[in-house]
């Protein structure tokens, strides 16, 4: 054992050197500000207060946490079906591959495509035109970005339910039926409950990475749906501002982590073999 554990140092260092390094640049930068002409930092609070009273970033932040919440909410919406048809199927194996067969492709290819099919002269448009409606203008529509959102992250959501719904264990649905219950009422009280734990998973798995997204607002929404990533991009690699930058990254960092103590204390709902706690 001795002999695998040096194994494990040079993640230690990866993870040092990609990780903790970084973010402690980031840390230093919120709170500093650039001094005189051989750049020594002075502490500052500056960029936090000009976060917080320019209503501008407000809005922008309620618009990324309103574009979350409406991804997380499809994703459930549409993901939950599939996983719950996923695990009655006989071919799960199948069905779970052709799910992740998408992620396999870069995010950035398959928002591409979407915004190819989202075009006035777009495949949707097109298959619209020959019922004789449209053409729509879905690109750069609020729309178009939850749409790109829901396409990226809903295999997240699906798989995570998915597991959730196998490990339950099928005596239980057999005793509700043998009670009277009927599939409704077992689907209801057994199903649903036992399956939560997969659905808090998902929600954390889609709404942390679409809250502080940039690439899919600004490829889908054309700069008309600017989100609280796409400031932390463009102060980073257009401003040049770093300290304000950094301070929004903190900023998003707090938000993520209080949505995780949110999902994290619904969890603690559950009893240890995944069920609701009554």
């Amino acid at each position: 054992m001795k002999v695998l554990r040096r194994f494990v140092y040079p993640y230690i260092v990866w993870a040092a050197v990609m990780i903790l390094v970084p973010m402690l640049m980031i840390l230093i930068y919120a709170f500093t500000k650039e001094g005189n002409s051989v750049r020594n930092f002075m502490f500052s609070l500056d960029s936090f207060k000009r976060f917080f009273s320019d209503p501008v970033f407000g809005e922008v932040l309620k618009r990324s946490l309103v574009i979350a919440v409406l991804t997380t909410f499809f994703c459930i919406l549409f993901g939950y079906p599939a996983a719950y048809a996923m695990a009655r199927s006989r071919f799960k194996i199948q069905l779970v591959l052709l799910t992740t067969i998408p992620t396999w492709i870069n995010m950035l290819v398959r928002t591409y495509a979407w915004r190819g099919m989202l075009d006035n002269k777009g495949l949707l448009n097109t298959f619209f035109g020959l019922f004789g409606v449209g053409p729509f203008k879905m690109l750069e529509t609020t729309f178009a970005v939850v749409l790109g959102m829901v396409y990226n992250f809903i295999p997240f959501m699906i798989l995570q339910i998915y597991n959730s719904l196998e490990k339950i264990d099928k005596s239980y649905l057999e005793a509700a039926a043998d009670l009277g219950a009927n599939r409704v009422q077992v689907f209801l009280k057994v199903t649903l409950p036992l399956s939560l734990p997969g659905v808090i998973s998902g929600i954390t798995l889609v709404f942390l990475p679409a809250v502080s997204s940039f690439f899919i607002p600004k490829l889908l929404g054309g700069g008309k749906y600017v989100l609280i990533g796409n400031v932390i991009e463009n102060q980073f690699l257009t401003a040049g501002d770093w300290s304000f930058g950094s301070a929004i990254s903190l900023i998003m960092a707090a938000v993520i982590i209080i949505s995780m103590y949110i999902t994290r204390y619904i969890d603690k709902k559950t009893d240890p073999e995944g069920g609701a706690a009554l």
